[in-house]
């Protein structure tokens, strides 16, 4: 257990759930919420767990727990992911699902927040036995989802196959084909252009913002980076493309070092065949707890949960760190952060470029018009720019970090539409 410093609960730093109420509760007492409004906003609106019953490709039935939670629902239908992991948990998926709330009204746009889950081992699945357990979890939830209800999107574990698996199993209940039902889907089935690289490409933006206010300058910063993925990997090849130096990476078994930039077109080459950095012989091996570490400019977490916290948040040297995953950094580790003058960009603003493209995919599946890349990526930029000084201007204004600064937008915001609809009783 560990006790935070102004005594307002105890919580356990490895659950993501409680790290995040901690991190709601500090920003609600700073903002003096309504104590009804609080009441409200710290619990979700609706928790639903279902068990799918899946013939298997040998004949027996594997019966799977699933979860979705839906947090919010004041600025719009809610919106979030769906990961596929044999470690899921109900606390963590309400706390990626309230996450959600948060990071959709910190750059304001009209979702609220969700987040899905089945307890699974997908790697020991075959092709046919996670597309059965797809459609029987989105059948269980059908009456819950919906373009104007609920829009899931891909997560851990999960992509766009999954997508179109659920948008075609939605459209055979409803009796039509409803393509805005959930986010991520492959192009040709009314996916949006650059939603695959928006996470990464959003993770640039708010990057060469916090460059441009600290007085660096992008080639001569130096870039480590954990994870290799739809996120990291993205945001390395767009960060080395506009002069970065990515000084490190990893994937899930460990990374990479070179103090002297890496050749990353030539390290993702190597990671594309061997399946792994493994090996690569231009540079040092280096785990993911020691990539945390590294001398370097930016860091960026982008694989899991929990990996800064109250242990190694002290040896963390970078100046800017911008949170790819969510919960990288636990709520016991932001103020060791702070008193070593780490400029955070928090999760809920630095990554949120994913559900942004989102809300473009849902846009153009409304309308049934779909905008060219370049169209996409500007506008990308244009809202991951402006929530960065948003963010960066409450922080000055109220005395407080970026990450604190962060939820009491959020909240502010969520709050406000509350406050105007009312409580329906």
């Amino acid at each position: 257990m560990a006790l935070v410093d102004d005594g307002i609960r105890q919580f356990r730093e490895d659950n993501p759930f409680e790290s995040m109420m901690w991190r709601f509760d500090h920003a609600a007492r700073l903002l003096n919420l309504d104590p009804d409004l609080y009441k409200v906003l710290r619990v979700p609106n609706r928790e639903i767990t279902v068990y799918i019953p899946v013939f298997m490709d040998d004949g027996h039935i594997e019966i799977f727990t699933g979860y979705r939670v839906q947090h919010n629902f004041a600025r719009g239908p809610a919106k979030g992911g769906i990961r596929f992991a044999p470690d899921v948990t109900i606390d963590e998926v309400r706390a990626l699902a309230a996450w959600m709330t948060w990071k959709c009204a910190v750059v304001n746009i009209p979702f609220g927040g969700a987040k899905g889950g089945v307890i699974c081992d997908p790697s020991q699945m075959s092709q046919g036995e996670l597309e059965r357990m797809t459609r029987r979890y989105t059948a269980e939830l059908v009456d819950f989802i919906g373009p104007e209800r609920d829009v899931p999107a891909p997560d851990m574990n999960t992509n766009e196959q999954t997508m179109a698996w659920i948008m075609d199993t939605y459209s055979m209940h409803v009796r039509h084909t409803e393509t805005a039902v959930v986010t991520g889907k492959p192009i040709d089935l009314s996916g949006s252009r650059g939603r695959r690289e928006a996470t990464g490409r959003g993770l640039l933006f708010v990057v060469d913002e916090a460059v441009k206010k600290l007085g660096m300058q992008p080639e001569k910063t130096r870039v480590a980076i954990q994870g290799s993925g739809n996120v990291g990997g993205v945001a390395a090849k767009l960060m080395f493309e506009k002069g970065y130096q990515i000084v490190a990476i990893s994937d899930v078994r460990g990374g990479i070092y070179n103090d002297r930039g890496l050749d990353l077109p030539s390290a993702m080459q190597y990671m594309a065949t061997r399946r792994t950095f493994e090996k690569y012989p231009e540079a040092e091996p280096v785990t993911n707890q020691g990539l945390l570490e590294l001398d370097c400019d930016v860091l960026l977490p982008a694989a899991t949960e929990n990996q800064i916290t109250s242990n190694n948040a002290s040896r963390i040297r970078c100046k800017i760190l911008a949170e790819g995953a969510n919960g990288p950094t636990t709520a016991a580790a932001d103020d060791i952060l702070e008193r070593n003058g780490v400029f955070v960009i928090p999760d809920i603003l630095a990554n949120a470029g994913g559900v942004t493209c989102s809300y473009f995919e849902w846009v153009q599946d409304r309308m049934g018009y779909f905008w060219k890349e370049d169209l996409v990526n500007e506008r990308l930029q244009d809202i991951m720019v402006a929530s960065f000084h948003d963010v960066c201007k409450y922080a000055e204004s109220h005395g407080v970090n970026n990450r604190v600064a962060a939820y009491m937008l959020a909240i502010d915001r969520v709050a406000y539409i509350t406050r105007l609809r009312g409580i329906y009783a």
